[in-house]
């Protein structure tokens, strides 16, 4: 992110603080029906879908990889990580590039809505769920007037062992 969007960012913050909550910025986008806000201070940049170079035996999540600019980026189809909406790569289809623990990553997401404030105060825990549902790597569900968002911890799901983009055999994917 540039040094103009984090001073924004950094800006907002303060302004919020100053009406009674502390506010943090997100990234929005939308994965079949819902929405899900990532922390904004992640995002390196936002790119259309191209498809990427295939890696033999990687996870069906694990699209591939993308050269950027030098840098071997892998892909994660968030759609197929989280099994939400239809599998569709259409012209909306866009590229979250994300720098987390020192590693550059892209997700695939079906479009972005925007760059919106929370306060602390509308952002809810996530609920208790069976064992079949995973919420480790949902801080909790913010609410924006009518808009539901599910707040995730995109760098505690990217970095954890089952994305395979961390572990040893999955260190050439990242270097």
């Amino acid at each position: 992110m540039s040094t103009m969007a984090q001073h924004n960012a950094h800006a907002h913050q303060a302004d919020a603080a100053e009406e009674g909550g502390f506010s943090q910025e997100y990234l929005t986008f939308t994965l079949g029906p819902e929405e899900y806000a990532i922390d904004i201070l992640k995002v390196q940049e936002i790119r259309g879908y191209e498809p990427p170079t295939t890696i033999a035996n990687a996870p069906t999540f694990l699209k591939g990889v993308i050269n950027l600019r030098g840098t071997i980026v892998p892909i994660v189809d968030l759609r197929i990580k989280f099994n939400v909406g239809t599998i569709e790569y259409t012209p909306f289809t866009v590229v979250i590039i994300l720098n987390v623990g020192k590693r550059v990553v892209g997700i695939v997401v079906d479009g972005v809505s925007d760059v919106t404030s929370l306060r602390s105060d509308q952002v809810r825990p996530a609920p208790e769920f069976a064992a079949t549902v995973d919420t480790r790597y949902i801080n909790g569900l913010g609410t924006l007037g009518e808009r539901m968002l599910i707040v995730v911890d995109i760098e505690k799901l990217m970095l954890s062992g089952e994305m395979a983009l961390v572990d040893e055999a999955a260190g050439s994917l990242t270097h």
